[in-house]
């Protein structure tokens, strides 16, 4: 079970840049400033002007490494379920099995992995539907021979952030390293937490602000100015919403999403972990110690099953795939005292949807 399955498909080659635009990439992934001219204040740290700023991220977003800019909701907080699919599909019909997995509104990532579950989609359901149904009429239509369900039972970090600099500008997360030919240091992992999220109880006017600015921002000088006019407020009601948000756990933050094998980081491969299931409290500091590595973006708890037993999972992106089995190498030797019994990295192969769930639309 511990067979480790490589990439089978070479990537585009990643984009050549200076390291203006890598910390620029580094600070849009952080959060944009919600003010009258945010180009220039992520400028300020750059010495670049607003314009400049502006310029800059117009050209990068053109050239495809930025995916997107929009605030990144909590789905669960906003009332949405959601969980991680593995299903089987025979490998002459696994295309057209993704493609009518991609019609599903709900559904936001969708991969290929060579593995006996071969493809791997998120599904996220508004409130009132039941996601089971969903998966039942998607198994149907897409011809899946076996689907599993794998909510997380626990999350122990989420947070996608690719290092694009070794000398980002202040604030920048990682910027603590202080020689950048030292492996990052450990960060501190995310407060984990158990079952369901509190759902946020919104209004009809939380909800249409959320339909507005989920989308694409606007690359204009004052890009929140038409978000302001639309709704009838003024910039500083505007962040007022953003912060509550924010604060009461709907909004993880405004930023950017990078395209990751064009900006270089081509080795996409989740780590799967079978932690001693007997043993509820090795699980739990199994995933406290996997969240520590900087590499990872995701780690979660989810649930076991007789033909595919594992129990945690680690996403780690990486610029090669040696690269990223010697930072699941690191991560096993912190797990194998702590009763690890099986483990295997999965190489996502193809991508056949990546974008952000747009939410009561």
């Amino acid at each position: 079970m511990n067979l480790t399955h490589e990439q089978d498909e070479l990537p585009a080659p990643p984009v050549e840049l200076d390291e203006t635009d890598r910390r620029l990439l580094d600070a849009l992934q952080r959060d944009i400033p919600l003010c009258d001219d945010p180009w220039s204040v992520i400028g300020r740290d750059l010495s670049l002007t607003g314009e400049q700023t502006l310029s800059r991220v117009r050209q990068l977003k053109q050239l495809g490494l930025i995916r997107q800019i929009s605030p990144i909701f909590d789905s669960a907080a906003l009332g949405y379920t959601s969980t991680l699919v593995a299903a089987k599909v025979r490998d002459d019909k696994l295309d057209q099995a993704a493609e009518i997995v991609n019609q599903h509104p709900g559904v936001s990532h969708n991969y290929q992995r060579p593995a006996s579950f071969n493809l791997w989609f998120t599904l996220a359901v508004p409130p009132g539907e039941t996601l089971q149904d969903h998966l039942d009429q998607l198994a149907k239509d897409a011809g899946l021979q076996a689907v599993l369900p794998l909510p997380s039972i626990r999350t122990f970090h989420i947070g996608v952030r690719l290092h694009m600099s070794d000398n980002p500008a202040p604030g920048s997360s990682n910027s603590t390293n202080e020689d950048p030919g030292e492996a990052p240091a450990p960060r501190r992992p995310s407060p984990s937490h158990h079952g369901k999220k509190t759902t946020l109880a919104l209004t009809d006017r939380d909800k249409a602000i959320i339909r507005l600015v989920q989308d694409d921002l606007p690359l204009v000088e004052k890009p929140f100015e038409g978000y302001c006019t639309q709704l009838g407020i003024t910039l500083d009601h505007f962040r007022e919403w953003m912060d509550k948000m924010k604060a009461t756990g709907g909004l993880r933050r405004f930023a950017a999403i990078l395209r990751h094998r064009a900006t270089g980081f081509v080795a996409n491969g989740m780590g799967v972990w079978r932690i001693n299931p007997a043993d509820p409290a090795s699980i739990e500091k199994a995933g406290k110690a996997a969240s520590e590595f900087e590499e990872v973006s995701h780690c979660y708890e989810r649930p076991l099953y007789p033909d595919w037993p594992y129990n945690l999972y680690t996403m780690v992106h990486a610029r090669t795939p040696e690269d990223c089995h010697a930072v699941m190498q690191r991560i096993r030797a912190q797990l194998e005292p702590l009763g690890l019994e099986a483990h295997d990295v999965l190489f996502s192969t193809r991508e056949f949807k990546k974008e952000r769930v747009r939410y009561f639309v």
